[in-house]
């Protein structure tokens, strides 16, 4: 009845939404909070975030997001560099009172630079988002990653991710987007 009601409106069904969890084990991995910069570092990483999901899907930007999880403290932006250009982000969510909910470090949206060594960013980044939750006492990691992303799900559950849950993606057109093999990005737009 769902999907029928949202074609009604000219939206698609693609491929499943898995969203993930996994205990947090620790971590170990440098990266920048975006909390951490000052304002001229902040609209840098901004520019440095908006080029990045250019690069993966022609206008996606999430800058919005990232500056409205820093104005209601909802949690956390990790940033990580690999000399002067931005390899990864992740905008997460966490603890009570946010999406997240209670001990859970929830990846709202997280990107990485797409081409060569594309894998080894995306292992880093997940790195530096366990590594955040550590530091701030959440047990739970979780993510959503559309299937279509195969890469990105197979590393997740290497890494030992479970799903806890499915969704479908719905698209208006319907295309693909992002929602490709070769994308490692993780959203759950719910």
């Amino acid at each position: 009845k769902h999907v029928r009601l949202y074609q009604k409106f000219g939206f698609w069904p693609r491929f499943l939404t898995a969203i993930m969890s996994k205990t947090v084990v620790g971590g170990q991995a440098s990266s920048i909070k975006y909390s951490a910069l000052n304002e001229g570092g902040r609209n840098q990483a901004l520019v440095a975030c908006r080029e990045l999901t250019g690069s993966i899907d022609d206008g996606l930007n999430v800058t919005g997001e990232i500056q409205s999880v820093q104005a209601q403290n909802l949690g956390e932006t990790v940033l990580r560099w690999g000399g002067d250009r931005l390899d990864a982000f992740a905008v997460c969510h966490g603890g009570e009172g946010t999406e997240a909910g209670r001990n859970n470090c929830y990846i709202k949206f997280a990107a990485v630079r797409p081409g060569p060594g594309a894998e080894n960013r995306f292992e880093n980044l997940l790195d530096a988002c366990e590594a955040l939750a550590t530091e701030r006492g959440w047990q739970r990691l979780v993510a959503g990653v559309n299937l279509a992303r195969s890469q990105a799900y197979r590393q997740m559950l290497q890494r030992g991710f479970r799903t806890d849950m499915q969704g479908v993606a719905m698209h208006k057109p319907d295309s693909p987007a992002y929602n490709r093999p070769d994308a490692l990005v993780l959203d759950d737009w719910r």
